[in-house]
């Protein structure tokens, strides 16, 4: 698969930050929003958007105020919320034409795709977002996770060498399931930016843990949740200890689960998050999509 022959970078200001996405497909009109986890970047979705493009999808993938590419906050306690970072998808919409979309969110961007699918805070999201799919997200997470989350994601460490910082990566985030040392490699590149000193860190602003904080029931969305009408698939890390399978339940009997408008499939071999870089992983998403639309 080539990642790189129809992927272009650019960035955007919304909500007066710059905010770098990727675009893959942009000749493509039905259009997908994949939104990464909290401590990654856009590039995760590498493997998603470059199979989407190539069945006829545009395919946006930004990095998050703090992450990546993307401006970091003056203001962490205020923006690393989901209220600010809902407020950004609703600029980048406008900046970049988007009338309507899938939104495809991994942990914390499913919670971004789902307080904007509710309208709650942006009310003209709710008619924008066609199906959504949560990459091992949930309206309620469990603490134990957040708080192992939290703990790495707080204080990354920084090494010496590249190569230190992937085996770091391999292992915190094992849960993801396969992958292949290319991918391991992509990854790690992507994600990675150097100190003053020389040393190499995870590409991303340890204040954006200031949420768990200042905002400490963030991710308690179960009033988003349950004003969602649209189609919904929650993919489920088998060994995941973010989402618990009560939670599954209880999804299945409120909101879009309720109207049977929701669908769960459990990932095996994957805890949080599953990669969405196997076939088995892309198919599934993107029958799930065609099927919604």
């Amino acid at each position: 698969m080539n990642l790189s022959a129809t992927c272009r970078s650019a960035y955007v200001t919304c909500v007066g930050r710059e905010i770098h996405y990727t675009e893959w497909g942009w000749e493509n009109h039905a259009t997908v929003m994949a939104w990464h986890g909290l401590a990654r970047t856009g590039r995760d979705m590498d493997e998603l958007a470059a199979h989407l493009s190539a069945h006829g999808y545009r395919v946006i993938c930004p990095d998050t105020i703090g992450r990546g590419l993307s401006q970091w906050s003056p203001q962490p306690q205020r923006e690393y919320c989901l209220a600010f970072y809902a407020r950004i998808a609703s600029e980048l919409f406008d900046r970049l034409g988007v009338e309507q979309a899938h939104w495809v969110g991994t942990s914390m961007g499913g919670s971004i795709g789902t307080v904007c699918a509710s309208g709650i805070l942006e009310s003209t999201m709710k008619q924008r977002i066609v199906s959504l799919t949560l990459n091992d997200n949930a309206p309620q997470l469990a603490q134990a996770a957040i708080d192992r989350i939290r703990a790495y994601a707080g204080n990354p460490p920084a090494f010496d060498t590249v190569l230190g910082l992937e085996a770091f990566f391999r292992q915190v985030y094992k849960p993801y399931g396969w992958l292949s040392d290319a991918q391991w490699r992509r990854l790690t590149e992507t994600s990675t930016r150097r100190l003053g000193d020389g040393r190499v860190t995870p590409h991303y602003d340890p204040a954006m843990v200031q949420q768990f904080i200042s905002h400490p029931d963030d991710y308690s969305i179960w009033d988003h949740y349950d004003r969602i009408g649209i189609p919904v698939l929650c993919l489920r890390g088998a060994d995941s200890d973010l989402v618990l399978p009560e939670t599954v339940e209880q999804m299945r009997r409120r909101g879009p689960g309720e109207h049977g408008l929701l669908q769960v499939t459990e990932v095996a071999g994957c805890g949080h998050a599953p990669a969405l870089n196997v076939p088995d992983q892309l198919d599934l998403v993107t029958r799930f999509i065609r099927a919604a639309r």
